[in-house]
Order: C-alpha cells, then sequence, then structure tokens
C-alpha cells in the first residue's frame, strides 16, 4: 500500500473558517475524509503545524519511508528557504498545492520560493487541489 502525507502549513487549520470567499467552506476534516474514501488504496495521513520547524522535522521523518507528500505550505511557500532544502534533501516526491490561484492575489503571492524543490504544483481548484495532487503523486 502506498503512503502519502498531506502536510498543510500555517493557518491552514482554519479552514472551513478562514477567509471562506478565497478558501472555501469545507474543512481539512472533510477534505481528507473525501480522499481517504476515493484513495482506499492509499494509506494517507494528515500533519498540520504552524511552525515551519515542525514542517521541515516532518518532511524529514516521512521523506525516505513514503511514497509521496502533498505539501501546502501556506505562507512559507513565499518566504522558506527553509523548506526549499528540506524538500531537497529528501527522497520522497513533493507536489505543492494551493487552493486559491496565486497568480490572482497579492504580488508577494506569486513567487514560490519552494517550487524547484518540488515536482510539481497544482493551485487554484479548491480543496480538489489535494485531490489531483495524489492523483499526480500516484502516476509518477
Amino acid at each position: 500500500m502506498k503512503q502519502i502525507l498531506v502536510l498543510n502549513g500555517p493557518n491552514l487549520n482554519l479552514l472551513g473558517r478562514r477567509e471562506p470567499e478565497i478558501y472555501g467552506d469545507n474543512s481539512m476534516e472533510a477534505c481528507m475524509t473525501a480522499l481517504k474514501e476515493r484513495f482506499p488504496e492509499v494509506a494517507l495521513t494528515y500533519y498540520q503545524s504552524n511552525v515551519e520547524g515542525e514542517l521541515i522535522n516532518k518532511l524529514h521523518e516521512v521523506g525516505f519511508a513514503y511514497d509521496g507528500v502533498v505539501l501546502n505550505a501556506g505562507a512559507y511557500t513565499h518566504t522558506s528557504v527553509a523548506l526549499h532544502d528540506a524538500i531537497k534533501a529528501i527522497d520522497t516526491p513533493v507536489v505543492e498545492v494551493h487552493i486559491s490561484n496565486v497568480y490572482q492575489r497579492e504580488t508577494y503571492r506569486h513567487t514560490s520560493l519552494i517550487t524547484g524543490a518540488c515536482v510539481g504544483v497544482i493551485g487554484g481548484f479548491g480543496m480538489d487541489s489535494y485531490r489531483l495532487a495524489v492523483e499526480a503523486l500516484l502516476a509518477l
């Protein structure tokens, strides 16, 4: 059975309540339930932290054993060289995910410091971006 980690960064613990006009009104719990129903052949796990170092530690923990990581680094996408380096340091492929289309938002969100370390980027499809990322990892 393939193992995939869904890893969320800062403020994504508030999905379903935070800025629903941008992020929708679905919770991450509902998203994970839907993913597990759609991909019963995959061992999907979830981790969220508002702390950059904890995200890096989780990447190190699973980065040589799991088959993939779906990473929504939140605001760290645009600021974290450390996350970029952590992704580069592991063997497990990482797909960068965004719920919103970052190119329709503030200019500072147009730059990702982690994209170059990831196998691909999916964004702008709401919570369905997570499903698309899992599908992409399974197709590798």
